[in-house]
């Protein structure tokens, strides 16, 4: 198949496939008119590819899993450097989940820290129950 139909049927731009070229993940065969002509095995390394970038893997991380494939075997995670691979990228996921975490506490900690600080105002005024407090912006604190 020629590369339009590839990028079809891969759900991508001849573009993106002519970097992936570029890149060396994908193979940069041509026929007697000069075209490039893809089969079904570059298919299958195009999904493997985008699949993986789907899930937050930049592009130099596919490499492992495309050469399995292109070693023959019948899954791009079925070899040691694609497990390798696995294991860096939840190694990373758990630190952000960490960091995020870690926000998320300090987030919540200024949010109480505000509304205990807005509940004495209310319980200080002069009128209890009266008027919300004015925002110094000029907006309604709610």
């Amino acid at each position: 198949m020629r590369i339009g139909e590839l990028a079809e049927r891969a759900g991508t731009t001849t573009r993106t496939l002519r970097y992936y070229e570029s890149r060396g993940l994908l193979p940069a065969r041509r026929d007697t008119n000069g075209y490039r002509t893809y089969d079904e095995q570059d298919l299958r390394l195009l999904r493997q590819i985008r699949t993986l970038q789907d899930f937050g893997f930049g592009l130099e991380e596919t490499r492992p899993f495309v050469e399995c494939l292109r070693a023959g075997h019948p899954e791009g995670d079925s070899c040691p450097a694609s497990l390798a691979v696995y294991r860096r990228k939840l190694d990373e996921l758990d630190a952000l989940i960490a960091e995020l975490g870690a926000v998320r506490a300090t987030v919540a900690r200024q949010l109480a820290r505000a509304e205990r600080a807005r509940k004495r105002l209310a319980d200080e005024a002069v009128v209890p129950g009266g008027p919300e407090p004015v925002c110094e912006l000029g907006g309604q604190t709610r």
